[in-house]
C-alpha cells in the first residue's frame, strides 16, 4: 500500500501508525493540501480511495450527545459509537501521477556530473546525457548562504552548534 496524506502533525502520525506506511519505507507521500484526508493506493492492482471525514461529522457528534461536557467529549464519545459511513466519506480516485513514478527504482544509485554527490531512487535529472541531482539541474528548494564560514573553518562554529544557536536550542 502507498498512502499520500493531505496535512502533516498528529493526523499523519496516525496514518502511519494505523496503516504502517512510513516515510522511511516510502509508502507514506505528503501532499500538503492542509485537509485531514489521505489517498489509500493498492499498488498491485492501483485502486485509489480517499477518505475523509464527513462535514457533518463534528455536529452530528455535538447533537448526539447534548449533555456531554464539552464539545470535545462529545466528539470523543460519539466518534466509538457512529457509524463509518456518518464519520467518514470514501471516494475512489485516479491518480494525476505515476506510481511507478513515485517508487521509481530503489536500490539504484548514480553521482550527479556537477557535484558529486550520490543520487538514490532513480532521482535524478539527465541533461545532456549526464546525471545530475535536482538541485544541480535548477530544481532547488534552498540556497546556501554565502557567509558559512564553519564550512571554510570548522573551528570556528560547528554546523550543528550554528543550528541549535539560531532556533534557540
Amino acid at each position: 500500500m502507498l498512502t499520500f496524506v493531505e496535512t502533516d502533525g498528529c493526523f499523519a502520525d496516525g496514518i502511519a501508525a494505523a496503516t504502517g506506511c512510513t516515510l522511511g519505507h516510502r509508502t507514506l507521500r505528503h501532499i500538503d493540501h492542509g485537509k485531514s484526508a489521505a489517498v489509500f493506493v493498492d499498488t498491485q492492482n492501483r485502486l485509489a480511495i480517499w477518505i475523509h471525514p464527513a462535514p457533518e461529522a463534528r455536529q452530528l457528534a455535538a447533537s448526539s450527545l447534548p449533555d456531554a461536557k464539552s464539545r470535545w467529549h462529545a466528539q470523543l464519545e460519539a466518534y466509538q459509537v457512529l457509524s463509518n459511513m456518518d464519520l467518514f466519506v470514501a471516494q475512489e480516485v485516479i491518480l494525476n501521477l505515476s506510481v511507478h513514478d513515485l517508487v521509481s527504482r530503489p536500490g539504484i544509485r548514480v553521482t550527479c556530473a556537477v557535484c558529486g554527490e550520490e543520487i538514490i531512487n532513480g532521482r535524478e535529472v539527465i541533461s545532456g546525457g549526464q546525471p545530475l541531482c535536482r538541485h544541480c539541474a535548477g530544481e532547488a528548494y534552498f540556497q546556501v548562504k554565502c557567509d558559512s564560514a564553519w564550512l571554510a573553518d570548522p573551528a570556528v562554529i560547528s554546523p550543528d552548534e550554528r543550528i541549535l544557536s539560531q532556533i534557540g536550542g
